[in-house]
């Protein structure tokens, strides 16, 4: 799995959880092992958040654990993934694309389920960083957040989103 590609990352995400022979020590091991790089990382989010899977909407305890087994891989993404989807849904929105903005939507609410679930507080120092830029529009993950130019309302958002998840702590 070192030398895995972003796209290698997302099959394999997506044939790991097509699998119904793996106990929750496996599924744990494989996703702990997926996560150590950064494209199993990003890989295993893109498949696990966007696709047609229940274990996404109720993440399993074996799941949370492998995440957790990875907080310096993980933390920055999911603060990120929350930021984009949140974003994403409002852009669909005005698009007149409402399923796509449905879409964006689910990927917020999944992201902040395992904010919620994995509870590290490497996820929340990035979390009041990414919402101190989006408010202030300095710091940390301004220029992250000029990068996708995003506007006033869609910063708006990704601070009110992150404050939600910030006052769960």
């Amino acid at each position: 799995m070192k030398n895995m590609t972003f796209e290698e990352a997302i099959a394999y995400t997506e044939t790991l959880l097509l699998r119904d022979d793996l106990d929750d020590l496996h599924l744990e091991t494989e996703v702990s092992q997926l996560l150590q790089t950064s494209n199993g990382a990003r890989g295993f989010f893109v498949c696990f958040l966007t696709g047609e899977w229940k274990l996404a909407d109720m993440p399993s305890d074996a799941v949370i654990r492998a995440l957790q087994s990875a907080p310096d891989k993980i933390a920055e993404l999911l603060v990120k993934n929350l930021a984009m989807s949140t974003a994403m849904a409002i852009y669909h929105k005005r698009a007149g694309n409402t399923e796509q903005a449905q879409g964006s939507d689910r990927v917020a609410k999944r992201t902040a389920l395992l904010i919620e679930k994995v509870n590290l507080g490497e996820v929340y120092k990035i979390a009041t960083q990414m919402q101190k830029s989006a408010t202030s529009g300095n710091g940390e993950y301004s220029a992250f957040l000029e990068k996708w130019g995003y506007d006033a309302e869609q910063k708006q958002a990704i601070a009110n989103v992150l404050s939600n998840r910030l006052a769960n702590v």
